[in-house]
């Protein structure tokens, strides 16, 4: 079995996988980051959603080996402070968690975009977020905790 070597969340990992496993195999269970969700299997949801080497990838169709020397981020990880990262927030003051299963991966989804471009537009939002799929929330009360989380962000000039 090869010995995957990865950072997680800001801390060095060295795992062995099979050549078969995903990424969130390995998440999940080899290194306990239980944000990123099963949801599909097959990349559709987006509930696994994490960023690879700055890019959104979905976890579940990612094979853990191209993750070999890179750097993951997962929900756990935005906030080195230990406060809630500003999109975490914005989710909490605008009310847009229900269930709670698809918000690791929408938050994530949202910080790539916000990461790339600190002042989208809603259309740029709804883009950006078309990957994740929520069963509960409609989605208005997301794009609206994105825009709010944008007209924060000291690097969106505002």
């Amino acid at each position: 079995m090869p010995v995957l070597e990865l950072k997680v969340n800001g801390n060095d990992c060295q795992v062995l996988v099979e050549h078969t496993t995903s990424l969130l195999e390995v998440l999940r269970e080899k290194l306990m980051v239980l944000s990123p969700k099963m949801g599909c299997n097959t990349g559709d949801c987006g509930a696994c959603s994490v960023i690879l080497d700055g890019m959104l990838v979905h976890s579940c169709i990612t094979p853990a080996m191209v993750a070999s020397g890179k750097e993951v981020i997962t929900l756990e990880g935005i906030s080195a402070s230990g406060e809630l990262h500003p999109l975490q927030k914005a989710f909490q003051d605008n009310h847009a968690t229900q269930c709670g299963f698809c918000t690791p991966g929408m938050i994530m989804a949202a910080k790539a975009l916000l990461d790339e471009n600190p002042k989208p537009t809603e259309p740029q939002i709804k883009e950006a977020l078309s990957g994740n799929l929520c069963r509960c929330t409609g989605y208005k009360k997301i794009v609206e905790s994105v825009m709010a989380a944008s007209a924060d962000n000291p690097a969106s000039g505002s």
